[in-house]
């Protein structure tokens, strides 16, 4: 791996000229992965997660808070902790969770520009409901550059980081694993990613902080580190 060797915060660099030649599909999660975390926009619906356990449980909110992320660990979401707990519409907690406001968010030309480098299918890979990402997706004016989305509903509701969720996804776009490069914030989603035989690449403020011969990249935000990427078809 190559990374900038400059003394500014480990958060502000990112990897530079990853070998990236072998790619041909190009997998990315959304939330906090293509836009910045520092936007807090994913707090909003934590937040409203939070409410709703509050309801649907009767804890206070501080305690509901430790239910909610012991869920997050257990299972991959809250929702399915709280499907395993107790009998909710998982349909109506996904539209009522990802029911916020979108105007932390804004479009970013230098990751537009990263993006229409790429040769082959862009996915979209969330663990988020196919509402959310789209509506996500358009705010940020990022609907032109991908060819797909796989969303929670896709999944059966099963969310990252399951096998059997990957498999439906590289199943679903006819994606071969030891082509594809998949870009997300969490690091122990890219475990199965990398079982499989995709490059992976951990994105956000975890990139040089987590650890596991299962991240093979990593990169602070996902425009710089595509724009210095080689890829099939640069000139040699």
């Amino acid at each position: 791996m190559t990374a900038e060797t400059t003394t500014q915060p480990l958060a502000a660099t990112t990897e530079i000229g990853a070998d990236l030649r072998h790619v041909r599909s190009w997998v990315f999660d959304l939330d906090n992965t293509l836009y910045p975390p520092e936007s807090l926009f994913l707090k909003q619906v934590e937040q409203r997660i939070n409410q709703y356990v509050v309801r649907t449980s009767g804890l206070e909110s501080a305690e509901a808070l430790s239910v909610q992320r012991g869920y997050l660990h257990d299972y991959g979401t809250s929702l399915a902790g709280l499907m395993m707990h107790y009998e909710i519409d998982p349909h109506d907690f996904l539209a009522e969770v990802h029911d916020v406001p979108l105007d932390v968010l804004t479009p970013d030309p230098g990751l537009h520009a990263a993006l229409e480098r790429l040769n082959g299918p862009r996915l979209i890979f969330t663990n988020g409901s196919i509402g959310h990402a789209r509506r996500v997706m358009e705010r940020l004016e990022l609907t032109p550059f991908f060819d797909g989305v796989f969303a929670l509903e896709d999944a059966d509701l099963i969310p990252k980081p399951d096998p059997r969720t990957f498999d439906k996804m590289l199943a679903r776009f006819g994606v071969d694993p030891t082509t594809a490069c998949f870009f997300e914030d969490t690091p122990r989603n890219l475990e199965p990613a990398h079982v499989l035989g995709m490059t992976t690449v951990l994105v956000g403020p975890k990139a040089f902080t987590a650890e596991g011969a299962h991240i093979q990249h990593r990169a602070a935000t996902v425009g710089p580190f595509l724009t210095t990427a080689m890829l099939d078809g640069d000139p040699q």
